[in-house]
């Protein structure tokens, strides 16, 4: 998994994104870098302008996926809170307090389900209602922690590219770099796999595989192809 050297980058990413979340960002990133890549390999020139074609497309792809993953990543928050003033809404309007009680169950009780126990759930249940009846609802809006969210997941997507980008910097030749580049996105595939595999609690090695098979076939096809 790569990881930021700059502290400040390594905190909001830990802060912001959980470790799926954060194994995500930088599995979509390789992806579409190694996808983009293969693709423009097609077209690229040869010599070194065509490497520095290859290298335009793996950061702009990334640099643009970057920017709509996090402007998803603020609309993910905004959506969050808005669901939670819709339940605190429908709370208040509720006929009765069962009715109110049979709502709060719905949408919380299968979050709670597998760590608590039935009678602690029903006392939350009621805090939860307690708590309802008398928040404010306000109209919900993008908050500062949602842009640094936001940029957060930014950084770990357009992190993920240089690895792949790094080849074209090196070698004159799009062909080979555009290989070289594609090994090290499996072997990044791989080891990301391997930590999802930890952090999903199943098989390190079958996660890894799984992972480097995806960019295996995207680079076998590309071949196949042409590429």
């Amino acid at each position: 998994m790569i990881r930021s050297t700059n502290p400040i980058r390594l905190h909001l990413t830990h802060k912001y994104l959980d470790p799926a979340d954060r194994l995500g960002e930088i599995l979509f990133g390789v992806i579409m870098v190694l996808t983009v890549t293969l693709s423009a390999g097609f077209a690229a020139d040869s010599g070194k302008d065509g490497a520095r074609e290859l290298l335009l497309a793996a950061i702009g792809c990334n640099i643009a996926w970057g920017i709509i993953d996090g402007i998803m990543y603020i609309m993910y928050g905004i959506t969050e809170r808005g669901g939670q003033a819709r339940l605190i809404l429908s709370i208040q309007k509720a006929a009765n307090e069962d009715v109110a009680l049979d709502i709060v169950r719905r949408v919380v009780g299968p979050k709670l389900e597998l760590v608590t126990e039935p009678e602690q759930q029903d006392v939350l249940y009621r805090s939860i209602l307690a708590h309802a009846k008398t928040g404010n609802v306000r109209r919900v809006s993008p908050t500062k922690d949602d842009f640094l969210g936001a940029l957060a997941c930014f950084w770990l997507v357009f992190v993920s590219c240089l690895p792949a980008a790094a080849p074209f910097l090196v070698f004159s030749s799009p062909h080979v770099a555009l290989r070289v580049s594609n090994v090290l996105m499996v072997v990044m595939l791989f080891i990301i796999g391997m930590k999802w595999g930890d952090y999903a609690y199943t098989s390190r090695i079958g996660a890894g595989l799984i992972m480097a098979a995806v960019g295996l076939v995207l680079v076998g096809v590309a071949i196949l192809l042409g590429g």
